[in-house]
């Protein structure tokens, strides 16, 4: 079978979008699973189906994957992209805030994987790309929930590759970089809401404007079509690697991590010019 059946959650804007267009690029039948349909438009112009779906809700999410199989009889693909973060200090975010985090981040994710793996192993086939970051390893000041939530994702789908791999399920976890997408516009507002004007409101008001004035200059980072064309090699791949690395930074700070010691990679990155 040329054309595959690919799901692809977070698929309204940035990499889900990018990842839903180049999936049909390829030549494969791919649903687009989103809060904001009218905002996935490019990819029904493009040959593609949209759902609204908020994978929080696992009502939602058991209509969606109903969807699918009673038009495909099958899913090949699962690329859990959808994501969502939070950023200020651990003593001031409300934990209320941190659940959601993890609510779309892990939980809705791993549910979303739930419902699909049955069939995947009664195909005998499938492959499932989680949309992780160099966040899934790398830590960064004010923003704990959100990383907190990446390295559970590694975690899980390390397990999940290792009881899943039996029945001729891959599982690959992602690892972008620096990304062009609306993604961290919310940055400086969440930074100075939480953290602004406490004990941490120095740390926060100078991340904050990093960040305002990494969007004025246009935005830095790789385009999400990096991030896609991955994945599409990872669909098409017979023996995929259990991580990519793609995009801005992201080879460089991983390996910066993973030989500094910690005191030194801490002192790196809170280092404030």
């Amino acid at each position: 079978m040329a054309g595959k059946v690919c799901l692809v959650t977070g698929a309204s804007a940035g990499i889900g979008l990018a990842t839903a267009l180049e999936l049909l690029r390829a030549g494969h039948t791919v649903y687009g699973l989103a809060r904001r349909v009218e905002q996935m438009a490019a990819i029904e112009s493009a040959g593609g189906h949209a759902i609204g779906t908020d994978v929080s809700d696992e009502a939602e999410l058991e209509r969606a994957v109903h969807s699918v199989l009673a038009k495909e009889h099958r899913i090949d693909v699962l690329v859990n992209n959808a994501g969502t973060a939070v950023h200020g200090s651990v003593e001031e975010v409300p934990v209320a805030e941190a659940r959601r985090v993890f609510e779309v981040n892990l939980f809705g994710l791993a549910r979303l994987t739930q419902l699909v793996l049955p069939h995947m192993r009664e195909q005998g086939q499938g492959t499932i790309v989680n949309v992780s970051s160099i966040g899934g390893e790398i830590a960064l000041p004010l923003g704990a929930w959100y990383y907190a939530s990446k390295h559970a994702l590694e975690a899980f789908s390390d397990t999940l590759r290792q009881e899943v791999t039996p029945f001729g399920v891959r599982v690959v976890v992602v690892q972008p970089g620096i990304i062009k997408t609306g993604f961290e516009d919310d940055t400086p507002r969440q930074l100075r809401e939480y953290s602004g004007g406490g004990p941490y409101a120095k740390v926060a008001e100078w991340m904050a404007r990093r960040a305002e004035q990494a969007f004025q200059r246009d935005r830095t980072g790789s385009d999400p079509v990096v991030v896609a064309r991955a994945v599409r090699e990872i669909v098409t791949a017979p023996d995929p690697r259990p991580r990519y690395a793609v995009g801005q930074y992201a080879k460089l700070l991983l390996r910066l991590n993973r030989i500094l010691p910690d005191r030194l990679f801490d002192k790196m990155v809170t280092r404030q010019r």
